[in-house]
């Protein structure tokens, strides 16, 4: 979908089609990459996602806050094959900053009132895989530099097998990986996954995700910067699995001091 095209409808034009689409932005549009985002947001505190580089690992990520210099400084966050390293910032508070990343005014389409939830910068080095998903949000995410690819399948429930609700899983499944899947073991999939899209995310584009559909993404270069917008839409009402499982989700991670993307205080 061209930029044009993407602004005639706007963000609820997308949310009401319900339908997963890349939007190619203008080339007068340019975000920043690596070297300027580490030169702004040098001494912005991040935290630090750290688990085994393996997809069927079953237990959560580890977390703890870092300066973002100190992760460019530290090679191992950058390229250790065994460990899978990405930083997150939420920088809503920080409309500047945003729209300097980004290299447009996030505002002017996403507005920065109550229904813009996040705004997230992320940072990965190659490999590093998000496991299969989905977000009780409506979700933009644009590559600034490196490729990301993203398989997305429509929404459901008991087809993608979720896991325990009570344990704070309830939004993911129990297949991490929609190119592997034993179709003898979760036979329910085969007919989500002939609806499945493939995207790779380059930087200039933005992907809409919409909200309650799966998906899982894996960083392809050395490094991937993103940011993503998470938008709060009255769609959630009409998929009552996503809204349980985002109000119990957000009561368990307050209790277990799990990460829970509020905003950070930027300090550039």
């Amino acid at each position: 979908m061209s930029f044009d095209a993407f602004t005639a409808v706007g963000p609820r034009g997308l949310f009401k089609a319900d339908r997963p689409v890349v939007i190619k932005l203008p080339s007068s549009v340019q975000g920043l990459g690596r070297n300027e985002v580490a030169a702004r947001l040098a001494e912005m505190t991040v935290t630090l996602f750290t688990e085994p580089g393996d997809k069927n690992h079953p237990g959560r990520w580890e977390t703890r806050d870092i300066k973002l210099r100190e992760f460019f400084a530290d090679e191992r966050h950058l390229s250790s094959p065994d460990t899978w390293h990405r930083v997150v910032s939420n920088i809503r508070s920080s409309p500047a900053d945003v729209n300097a990343v980004i290299g447009f005014d996030a505002g002017e389409l996403f507005g920065y009132g109550d229904s813009l939830y996040a705004a997230n910068l992320w940072i990965s080095h190659r490999g590093v895989f998000t496991k299969n998903h989905f977000d009780e949000f409506e979700n933009f995410n644009i590559a600034l530099e490196g490729r990301k690819r993203f398989i997305v399948a429509p929404p459901g429930v008991r087809a993608y097998y979720p896991r325990s609700v009570l344990r704070g899983f309830g939004d993911k499944s129990r297949v991490v990986d929609l190119d592997d899947v034993d179709l003898e073991r979760y036979p329910r999939l085969a007919a989500k996954l002939a609806q499945r899209r493939d995207f790779v995310l380059e930087p200039g584009h933005m992907l809409y995700l919409p909200l309650g559909w799966w998906h899982q993404a894996e960083s392809l270069d050395d490094i991937n910067i993103n940011v993503n917008f998470w938008l709060k839409s009255k769609k959630i009402l009409h998929r009552p699995h996503v809204l349980g499982v985002a109000l119990y989700t957000y009561a368990y991670r307050r209790f277990k001091g799990v990460y829970s993307y509020q905003p950070t205080e930027v300090n550039s």
